[in-house]
């Protein structure tokens, strides 16, 4: 809200368009109003946005954690394994199907990473939806805090360009007008100014 004009040498002036100012116009008012609600909506989209959007990740995490567990699965056979000449490194694992039973008493099976070499009978901890389907870890209490705070961020900024966008394309639109009302009027005016300085 600050004016400043291209070659002014004084000190910006804050708030101008909302003081009484003989020079102030109409539009210049509008333009004021329209940049304040322009601010305003952005700031209250990109709140109500990102806390919608973190409550329900936080939510739906939250459901995970409830309904799904934690079941032991069984190597059905032998994992692959690395050949003698080859090196194994700590942590590597390779694919193998095992099986499991849900609390309802059906078995499924599936395939999950475990390490390489592993034994038919080999426990494997595996997690399960409530149908029995294998699922990833669920997110911990900490986890889903964090990813609910970045997705509610994400969703807030990209939320808070809709309103944003908008008030700067119609201030645009409001400062085109001006300049062809401004154009206008120096037209009407300007020759009548050179009369009465010649």
């Amino acid at each position: 809200m600050a004016f400043r004009g291209p070659k002014s040498r004084g000190p910006t002036v804050w708030l101008w368009r909302w003081r009484r100012n003989p020079l102030r116009r109409r539009a210049d008012v509008v333009e004021a109003w329209v940049v304040l609600g322009a601010w305003l909506l952005t700031v209250l989209v990109a709140v109500a946005a990102g806390l919608a959007a973190a409550r329900s990740v936080e939510h739906g995490l939250a459901a995970e954690r409830a309904t799904w567990r934690l079941a032991v699965a069984r190597v059905v056979q032998k994992a692959p394994g690395k050949h003698a000449h080859q090196r194994t490194t700590a942590g590597e694992r390779v694919w193998t199907t095992v099986r499991w039973t849900v609390a309802d008493g059906s078995a499924h099976t599936g395939r999950v990473r475990v390490a390489p070499g592993s034994r038919a009978g080999t426990a494997v901890s595996v997690w399960t939806d409530p149908r029995g389907h294998l699922v990833t870890r669920p997110a911990t209490v900490s986890e889903a805090r964090l990813r609910a705070v970045l997705i509610g961020g994400l969703v807030g900024v990209s939320g808070a360009a809709v309103p944003f966008v908008g008030g700067m394309m119609l201030r645009r639109r409001l400062e085109h007008r001006r300049m062809a009302g401004w154009d206008a009027e120096w037209a009407r005016l300007g020759p009548q100014w050179g009369r009465m300085t010649g």
